[in-house]
């Protein structure tokens, strides 16, 4: 069944953590000590092959990532059903110009992201690594970048809580760059992680990375949207 196979890639994942190394528990009706259907005596089953690497921490930060745009979907749409219900009395928000420039820095920091994946697939360490870095100081320019956005919204006498339309910009902006900010850790850990003795190897670390990374860029340009022709 489909949800067996997601829960025995978070069991393994759990096992590589606690570096116990297991395999996938046997199934029940074992304990009779008779023979199995392969006919190997004493009840023993030959071992299972685990799944990749590779494809178990792709399904759990896919996981993650679905339990991310289902906590955005609902805040986007509380926002909507509140700017229908007060549309009379919606008092609007001027989107700060520092967003686009922001924007801008995110896209950037996938295509950097992807040339660093190209560089390590030739095996040009070193052109992956300075790719890499400037991939993860562009994603701290971002987060710098956002802060100033919510200094320039305040200088406009707009804070947290002065209008809703201002309440729901800070709070997905803010919640998006949180989320941001732990991609960021992320590149670092990869950026800076001796590969040589880890149980993951460095292009399965890369290559979880960029999914979260491009997926919360796509996620900021649907907010974009969202507020641009919401407020």
């Amino acid at each position: 069944m489909p949800g067996s196979n997601v829960l025995d890639d978070i069991e393994l994942i759990i096992e590589d953590i606690r570096g116990t190394g297991g395999g996938k528990p046997p199934s029940r009706g074992d304990d009779d000590g008779g023979d199995d259907s392969g006919g190997n005596s004493g009840g023993e089953r030959k071992p299972e092959p685990r799944r990749s690497p590779a494809k178990k921490y792709s399904t759990a930060i896919a996981l993650a990532m679905l339990s991310i745009l289902m906590f955005f979907m609902v805040l986007a749409a509380a926002f909507l059903v509140l700017r229908v219900e007060n549309l009379r009395t919606w008092s609007g928000v001027r989107i700060p110009w520092v967003l686009w420039v922001n924007t801008l820095v995110l896209l950037c920091s996938s295509a950097t992201l992807e040339l660093a994946r190209r560089k390590l697939q030739i095996d040009s360490l070193r052109g992956f690594r300075q790719l890499w870095a400037l991939t993860t100081v562009l994603g701290v320019v971002f987060v710098c970048g956002q802060v100033v956005a919510w200094r320039q919204l305040a200088a406009q006498g707009v804070y947290l809580t002065s209008r809703l339309a201002g309440s729901f910009f800070y709070v997905f902006t803010a919640l998006h760059a949180v989320h941001l900010f732990g991609g960021i850790c992320t590149l670092l850990y990869v950026g800076l992680r001796k590969f040589e003795t880890a149980r993951v190897s460095r292009a399965t670390a890369v290559e979880v990375t960029s999914y979260y990374w491009h997926f919360m860029d796509g996620l900021w340009l649907f907010l974009l949207v969202l507020l641009y022709f919401g407020l």
